[in-house]
């Protein structure tokens, strides 16, 4: 389809509106609130111990080599506990911010402190945890608690959102958890460093969201060094290590023979992505509203960027951060289909519609989902830019000056 009239007739799809209608429900997180503080006073028994089915597992930062480990566990008895967990297929079903944040905050963070060093804990809190973390469905646990919940949100541009906490004094499985052979097989190998394994369970069909969460629990890498990983550094290790895998087997690859132009839109997120001929170069531009959550002050956009050549990057990116790393593992999974390297740019616009920071994996599923409508082709790399500078926020002088790709074709982009 020509870029022009892909832009002109570009209409939501089916899926798309149902986001769309989804994302315009209104909750009271409030009220909601206090229907998570009565569902704790319901589950906590006399004897203070909580019984539930955990979907995923939490490890922060603060502190590190010492830091907070902690099971999550919806508190409705009803619950299904596998919906609690982070996936991708809360983009399929339409998730809105408030859905996301009802989920999150209602499981309660059963926490501990502990020291990461974990290469042979496979009993008490810390062991619990990591086997609730490597079983493929959620995991019965009883959890004895100290105190009262801290009934509060933790919100992070990077890991999902966090509810209640409360200290665990400890933490016993109801059942026992059946796991998969490929992760008892990365366990079994004590030789096995942390990045072949991540490519490995990604090679046998694990996403990242299971590998991330396998990683944080300190149940890859080489015996001696395991160790729990916070979970906001593990979802950026996963994302930058597989991203890294796709790059290497395509450098040898053919590149793609036209540019296209793709888009979509989540939770106030919108997503334009250009592919053009030629060997790989990625890079990410942000766009941030002004006088929202991101950036308050301001009385025009903030803008925010991150570029790598064919070799990769070297460093850590600071500006775009886990944001960066989603969206490029997106596009390469794209490319890694078509067998196909290109020269990508990800322009990011983050309107005020998104009010809350729910987590990364928006970007990756955002992004990833663009390439699953139709597109526009462009002749040109200039002329797709041409095409998508009216529908973004920002003029060509300011994206030139960011973005290392649009600079490139400073010298032959005087007739715009």
């Amino acid at each position: 389809m020509r870029l022009d009239d892909f832009i002109e007739d570009f209409q939501r799809d089916e899926a798309a509106e149902k986001r769309r209608l989804a994302e315009e429900k209104s909750y009271e997180i409030t009220e909601y609130l206090d229907d998570v503080e009565r569902e704790f006073q319901q589950a906590v028994q006399g004897d203070s111990m909580f019984g539930s089915t955990a979907p995923e597992v939490f490890v922060g930062r603060s502190g590190y080599p010492n830091v907070s480990t902690g099971v999550l566990s919806p508190m409705g008895g009803d619950a299904d506990a596998a919906d609690f967990a982070t996936s991708g297929d809360w983009y399929s079903q339409g998730y809105g911010i408030d859905d996301v944040l009802q989920r999150r905050t209602g499981m309660l963070n059963s926490t501990r402190s502990a020291k990461v060093d974990v290469s042979d804990v496979w009993d008490g809190f810390v062991g619990t945890q990591r086997e609730v973390a490597i079983a493929d469905h959620p995991v019965d646990v009883e959890v004895g608690l100290d105190g009262t919940p801290d009934i509060d949100i933790s919100l992070d541009d990077i890991s999902t959102p966090t509810g209640p906490r409360a200290r665990a004094t400890n933490a016993d499985l109801a059942e026992n958890p059946h796991v998969p052979r490929p992760v008892e097989k990365t366990l079994e190998d004590d030789d096995w460093a942390a990045e072949g394994a991540m490519t490995y369970l990604y090679r046998r069909g694990f996403d990242v969201y299971d590998i991330n969460t396998i990683l944080s629990a300190g149940a890859l890498g080489q015996g001696h060094n395991r160790k729990l990983v916070p979970t906001r550094w593990s979802i950026t290790a996963v994302d930058d290590t597989v991203g890294k895998f796709l790059r290497g087997g395509l450098q040898h690859s053919d590149t793609v023979d036209e540019v296209s132009v793709w888009t979509n839109e989540y939770m106030g997120n919108r997503y334009w992505v250009i592919l053009a001929p030629g060997n790989w170069e990625f890079e990410l531009v942000e766009m941030k509203a002004p006088e929202s959550v991101w950036n308050p002050a301001a009385d025009d956009y903030y803008l925010s960027s991150a570029h790598e050549g064919w070799e990769g990057r070297t460093g850590y990116v600071e500006e775009t951060a886990g944001a960066y790393y989603a969206s490029r593992l997106a596009v390469l999974e794209h490319l890694q289909e078509r067998d196909r390297q290109a020269k990508a740019l990800v322009l990011r616009e983050v309107t005020d519609d998104y009010w809350a920071p729910v987590g990364v994996w928006q970007v990756r599923e955002g992004v990833r989902h663009a390439f699953d409508g139709e597109h526009g082709v462009a002749e040109s790399f200039r002329d797709a830019l041409r095409g998508v500078l009216p529908q973004v926020p920002v003029p060509l002088g300011r994206l030139r000056r960011k973005s290392n790709l649009v600079a490139g074709l400073q010298t032959s982009i005087t007739d715009f």
